[in-house]
């Protein structure tokens, strides 16, 4: 059990999370996402799909040269490749289990670090940089990069200019994000969806 600070008051909140942060199952879930992302659209021309034409360079034999078919071999300039990469799909399956699990053991990284802060209101935040800058400032939170986790229009739209800022929706947290920001700030009325969601994987170790 953690108990996680409510910025701008005296509260805690009891989180429920993985006692042990194991890293290869944080890897695997961050390699799992990273691929799901490649576009895969890497692309070379065979021998079949140069432009060149079919007709044979020069006669078979009597010339002392090295018997050839067309220019379009991979031996000439602007012919095929051979073995290049085609489009494909990275993306794989990855257990639902464990992927909850990854999502928990980062929650719980950030959680020990003392990292991960939970908001009740963003007070004199309106939708401008400099308010949300300002804010950073009275928690001592600036120039730390910081995943802020909001369902609010102003506060992502004050702080998504912000270059060491990372904004995201409740619904998107994830562990790739999670792992690169140093901090991680959370609307606390999106705390209990988050918890939902890692609630199977409390304790788990894969």
């Amino acid at each position: 059990m953690y108990s996680l600070p409510v910025l701008g008051s005296n509260k805690t909140v009891e989180a429920a999370l993985p006692e042990k942060v194991n890293s290869h199952v944080l890897y695997e879930v961050v390699r799992w996402q990273l691929a799901s992302r490649r576009r895969g659209t890497a692309a070379t021309k065979t021998r079949g799909m140069v432009n060149f034409t079919t007709k044979k360079m020069y006669g078979q034999k009597h010339t002392g040269r090295a018997r050839h078919g067309d220019y379009g071999a991979p031996i000439f300039v602007g012919g095929g490749t051979v073995f290049g990469p085609q489009p494909r799909d990275y993306s794989y399956t990855l257990p639902k289990k464990v992927r909850k699990l990854g999502l928990g053991m980062a929650l719980a990284d950030r959680a020990k670090e003392g990292k991960l802060f939970l908001v009740e209101d963003f007070k004199g935040v309106n939708g401008k940089t400099k308010e949300f800058v300002a804010w950073l400032k009275a928690h001592g939170l600036e120039g730390q990069s910081i995943l802020l986790v909001t369902s609010d229009e102003k506060v992502a739209r004050a702080a998504r200019n912000l270059p060491k800022v990372r904004v995201l929706a409740p619904e998107g947290l994830n562990v790739y994000d999670i792992m690169r920001q140093e901090a991680l700030v959370m609307e606390a009325s999106a705390w209990e969806g988050v918890q939902a969601r890692v609630s199977q994987a409390e304790g788990g170790e894969a």
